[in-house]
Parts: C-alpha cells; structure tokens; sequence
C-alpha cells in the first residue's frame, strides 16, 4: 500500500470542518509554518530531526483566546503512531506532536493532537495537554476520571475537558496570582484607585467584556469617552439581569457601587509615554490574562481571588472591605462533606463574594440537563450579604456564570424581612461569619443560631469559625444545641487563613434535631492540623500533591465518623464541655518507633549535660 498523509490531513480537515474549527469560525488554521511571531520563535529551534525549524501538521489558534494552541502532527501508517519510549520524533506522530509541545508550552497551553491512518475506519488518535510551564505533557481526558479522547472535538470541548487537568488548573491559578499582584501594583501607582474598589473595577471590567460589542470595540474609544463606555456598558447588563424580589432595588445599589469607573480621574489620566490611560491599560490587560479564566473555569470565585491577593498587600483586612474569605479548597471540601447534589438547595447568610455559593453549583450542576442547570441557578443558590460593595462583587461573580444571583440579597442575616421569607428552604447552610465583631447580638454563635434556625429539618449546617467558639461555653451555644445537634468539629491547620493569624476549626450540625433527642449521641472530633499546604511569601498558602490524599481521608472518616488514636474520636459532649479533638484525642503509641525513644533519649542526655555546664 503506498502511504500519504495528504490522505490523513484530508480527513483531519473534514472532522474540523465539522466541529466547526475553521477560518471563518474566528479561527488561525496553519499548515506546518505560522505567520503568529510567538509561535514562529518557539518552533524555531524544534525540528523533528534535531536542527532546524519544527513544522506540525496543523497549528491552531482562536483569536479570542490567547493562552491555548492546538497542533496536530500525522502519520499515514498507523504502525508509526507511537514509539515506546516517545523519542523517535521524525519517525512517529505521538513522539513528534509532544516534542513540539514541549517547546511551544513555554508561552501555551498546548492541546497536542497525534493522528495516523489515512483510512477514517483506521484511524489512530491520541490527545495531549501540556500545560504552559509544565515539565511534561499529560494524556487529555474527559473530566478528572474519564476516557482518553481519541477523536477530533470541538475547541469548546477541548479547553472544558482541559480545565479538569490538575496541573494545568495550578498553573493558570498560579498565573492568575501573580497578575493579581502585577495589577494590584498598578492600580496602586497609576490609576489611585481605593482597596475597596480595587476588586469592583475588576469584576466591572469583566462584566463590560460579556458584551461583543464592548470587547471588539474597547481599543477603539478615545481615552476620555472610554471610562464612560465602559460605566454604561455594566449599567446595561447589570439592568438586564434578573435578581428576584426587590430588584429595581438591588440594581440601583449595585451599579451605584461602579459609578467610580466613570467619574474617578486618574482612570482617564493619558500617559505621555504609552499614550494610553490606565483603564485602557487595565481593560487589555484583564482581556487577555483574567477573562478566558473566566470562561474556563466555571468552579472557580475569580472575583475572591483578586479580593484575597489585593488584601493580602493591605495589612490584612484592615484597609479593604473588612471580610476574610474562605480559601478555595475550603469551600469545595464543605461542599463534600454536606453531599450536595442537584437536590439540594444552598444558603450563605455571610456571603462575601459568592464562594460557598459557587462550589456549590459546580458539584450541583455536573452531568445535568441544561433544563435542570437552569432551575439549579435561580431556585437552588440563596445568599446574604449586608456590605454593599461585597454584594456588588458577589452579584458580580455569578453573573460572570450566567445566572445563580437571582437569590442574592442584600442586607443583615438578622434582618426579618429579609430571613423571614428564606426559612424553611435550604437544605444545606454554609457560613464563614465576621470574626469578633464587638456589637451587641453579632457574635459569631449568633450567625450560627440564625442560619441553622433558617434551615430545614435534618438540614445540614456547616460553619468555619475561630477554635475558641469550641473551648469556651457560651450562653447561645447552650441555646443552639436545644434545637439542633452537634454532629462533628474538625480542628483546622494553624495558617489556615494566612497571612491573617486565626486558628480555626469547622463545626457540623443538623439543623432542628435537639443535640440531646437521642440520649447515647457521640459527636464526632477529627484533627484535621495538617492539609499538605505549604506558606510561599508571594502566593501566600498553596497546595503540594499531597493534599487530595489528605482531602480524601478526611472525607472517609469523617462519613463513617471512623475512630483512629492521634486523629479522630467519639464523645458525648453537651454545652459546657470543649469541642475539639485536643481536648480527647488519645496517642497512638502504635506510631511510636525504637528510634523515636532513642532520639528523645539523646537529645534529654544532650540537655542535661549543657544545662550542668
């Protein structure tokens, strides 16, 4: 049989012309050579043969998505579709496709496609993803445990199954913090804006870039006109949603919070140099590295993201809007331990910028209708949130998804008119309350009593709050556990929240079931100290690999509320006694080795001696 691979790119061209991966779908399609400069210099050095220029089949990229690329290299005998050791990279399709990823990765993220066969019903396909600054490409499949893929798909099903890789996940978060601290000095230098509007100009921007009309036309504004574009283009779209009860209300409130984008000058300030005004800067700047994240990552609170890093340069939360928001893999790990499903309806009486809220309906809306999505977002997702300019961001967050604010309200937990009408809906309550507020009846039990009294019956009540709610007894926490019964509390690492210095723990409940309705009930103690995060001084806390291993023994024993020395215990608690796993862990001597006793030998022998001296 005589092999061409005009055949296989022949065949390629029709399933992309059918996924609709095309020029006139907004699409660069290249054969072999690029006329994109970044990519000409990263294949330069990348031959197949070791010298010269690299040259894959198919060089693909979107022209509103700057951080992704697909290639495609073709064999036409399926024999040479993979080498064993990936090295034979002239000679095989899988070997050469990765060895171009690996150097266009250095700016990209690569999606490396590897196909050989010029018979469709003989095809061989094998894709890729090599995240940028990844040491490595990684197999791409359907979602965290799917399939391999092993056909030519959509550009949309290709980045949302991408989105699932852990390692490209960390390194678009890692990419994301960083430009949160390049803006944040930015906006600090040049454009004077405020830590409290810090985030909002960021979440306007972003809303202003939903619309086409916007995002195709920013560059084009003269700089005087551009913030006031830029102002009517949120009004609209923030007008245009719908938030339930009290909207005209809402709204006003909310646009009234970026009224600043309009009037504040320094945003309008031409510099001589670049001959553009920092918003002109921003708004490029949030296009191109902040807003396909958003697109992306559909689990994700990017608004709280900027929030915590621009605070994080503040003092604390001193100087911002006064609120420490609950880290990412917190929010996803009460999520789990409340088994939320597309049953369950959701609600955060302190809900900051949307958190809770958005972890939620990732583990809610996966593998539904799009009818039942729908009903999820507006019937399913109810917050709270009395800042007016925290509201703003967290209506912000979810209208940047679509959908999920029209439950949003504004306002105190405490306030009737406002929790009146809730009570008896959720099936699940998430709280991170305001930590030592000195007023009177806003204690952090307070805003436990008031979000487990708005629960179901046999709801569940999840809140994070600071270790010394479970030492020292409190006269609403006697009048807590007459309703509902305290079911666990988890001891949290020391650094939780770092940089600001809280110990913590998580308290779970079931709401309108009396901690004494069954005489012999245990609650639950887990010492939960250690998540395998680690302190960086720039990104603050971040996750090493072994914290989905910790994540999953901690989900394990907490469901079968296991009993293991040193990590876990049962006891009959009531109001007056300590709630922490300190307080009755036993030690597990079984951990103790020869050695151990050895060492703590030497080193009391060692100081003794210098203590005599």
């Amino acid at each position: 049989m005589q092999w061409n691979e005009r055949l296989t790119e022949n065949i390629i061209n029709g399933w992309l012309n059918k996924v609709g991966i095309t020029e006139k779908d907004g699409f660069s399609v290249e054969q072999q050579l690029s006329s994109n400069p970044r990519i000409e210099k990263l294949l330069k050095n990348a031959s197949k043969s070791g010298n010269g220029v690299g040259k894959p089949e198919f060089i693909i990229t979107k022209n509103t998505e700057q951080n992704f690329i697909l290639i495609i290299e073709c064999k036409a005998d399926p024999k040479f579709h993979e080498s064993k050791n990936h090295d034979k990279y002239k000679d095989y399709a899988v070997d050469g496709v990765l060895l171009y990823a690996s150097y266009l990765a250095k700016e990209f993220n690569v999606i490396a496609v590897a196909v050989s066969g010029q018979k469709e019903a003989e095809i061989k396909i094998d894709t890729f993803l090599h995240p940028r600054g990844s040491l490595r490409a990684a197999p791409l499949k359907e979602g965290a445990r799917g399939t391999a893929i092993r056909e030519i798909i959509s550009w949309t099903d290709y980045i949302r199954h991408a989105t699932y890789d852990e390692n490209l996940t960390r390194v678009r978060r890692e990419d994301l913090a960083r430009f949160s601290r390049d803006l944040h000095n930015y906006m600090r230098d040049y454009a004077k804006i405020t830590e409290a509007d810090k985030p909002l100009l960021v979440s306007g921007i972003l809303i202003a870039l939903m619309d086409d009309g916007f995002k195709v036309s920013y560059s084009k504004y003269e700089e005087g006109s551009l913030a006031k574009r830029t102002y009517e283009t949120v009004r609209d779209i923030i007008n245009s949603a719908q938030l339930g009860i009290n909207q005209e209300e809402k709204k006003d409130a909310i646009i009234n919070s970026f009224s600043f984008i309009k009037h504040h000058p320094e945003l309008k300030k031409i510099d001589p140099e670049t001959k553009e005004s920092p918003l002109a800067h921003i708004i490029k700047e949030i296009d191109l590295e902040v807003r396909p994240f958003t697109e992306d990552h559909y689990d994700f609170d990017v608004i709280g993201s900027f929030y915590a890093e621009f605070v994080r340069y503040t003092g604390g939360d001193k100087k911002g809007l006064g609120i420490v928001l609950t880290p990412k893999h917190l929010t996803d790990l009460f999520a789990d331990l409340a088994g939320v499903n597309k049953n369950s309806t959701i609600l955060d009486t302190c809900a900051g910028t949307g958190g809770f809220l958005i972890s939620a309906m990732q583990k809610m809306t996966k593998n539904v209708s799009d009818l039942e999505r729908k009903r999820i977002l507006s019937d399913s997702l109810i917050g709270i949130e009395q800042e007016p300019k925290m509201f703003a961001l967290a209506v912000s967050n979810m209208i940047l998804r679509g959908d999920g604010k029209t439950n949003l309200y504004q306002g105190s937990c405490f306030d009737e008119d406002i929790i009146g009408p809730l009570r008896g809906k959720a099936t699940v309550g998430f709280i991170n309350p305001p930590y030592s507020q000195k007023g009177k009846a806003l204690h952090e039990w307070n805003f436990i009593e008031t979000l487990l009294d708005s629960l179901q019956e046999n709801a569940t009540g999840i809140v994070v709050v600071p270790m010394s709610l479970s030492i020292a007894p409190h006269p609403t926490r006697q009048k807590i556990l007459i309703n509902h019964r305290l079911e666990a509390v988890m001891s949290m690492p020391d650094d939780l929240f770092y940089p600001v210095g809280v110990v913590s723990c998580i308290m779970v409940f079931t709401a309108h079931k009396p901690h004494d309705s069954e005489p012999r009930h245990e609650s639950w103690f887990g010492y939960w100290k250690d998540d395998g995060f680690i302190k960086d001084r720039l990104q603050g806390r971040i996750p090493t690999s072994r914290w989905p291993l910790i994540r999953e023994k901690w989900l394990n024993t907490f469901s079968k509320r296991e009993v293991i020395p040193g990590f876990s215990v049962r006891k009959k608690v009531d109001g007056n006694d300590e709630w922490c796993a300190e307080a009755y862990l036993e030690t597990d001597y079984s951990s103790i080795k020869e050695e151990d006793f050895e060492d703590l030998i030497k080193r009391y022998i060692l100081f003794k001696t210098l203590s005599n001296r």
